[in-house]
């Protein structure tokens, strides 16, 4: 399992650096978004677009985020368009990650000269049971 998910992050990375390649910096994050969709699509890769997470509390309803796209249901890509990524991004990651139940995540900057990513998985600590829910990846 691990070895194909080294592969597929390894398709989605090599299809942001295409996109990068193409379009440089200085564009908005939903333009990032819909090119790095296409290039998946050419690539034969399945995607989910703006896919909803729930964030709740003790059963109470504290939230609405949006994660740009999970692709062939295993991988979160989160996507970014600014000169360079902050640990917060990461963070924003591992949560969304956390929130979804999805094990991998990548992390894409587009806004800096050259493409930045970073891959994350999510941390279960049983001491501390989950707060958010959402969309069912399987």
């Amino acid at each position: 399992m691990e070895n194909e998910i080294d592969t597929l992050t390894g398709l989605i990375i090599g299809c942001a650096m295409e996109v990068h390649r193409t379009l440089g910096p200085g564009f908005l994050e939903s333009v990032y978004e819909k090119a790095l969709a296409i290039e998946l699509g050419l690539q034969g890769l399945s995607y989910e677009r703006q896919m909803p997470i729930h964030a709740q509390y003790k059963g109470h309803a504290v939230g609405d985020f949006v994660s740009d796209l999970l692709v062939e249901k295993k991988v979160l890509v989160e996507l970014k368009a600014c000169q360079t990524l902050h640990d917060r991004h990461g963070i924003q990651l591992v949560n969304y990650l956390t929130a979804t139940g999805i094990n991998d995540g990548l992390l894409l900057n587009f806004g800096a000269d050259s493409l930045q990513f970073k891959r994350k998985r999510r941390i279960y600590t049983p001491s501390h049971p989950q707060s958010c829910q959402s969309c069912n990846p399987g």
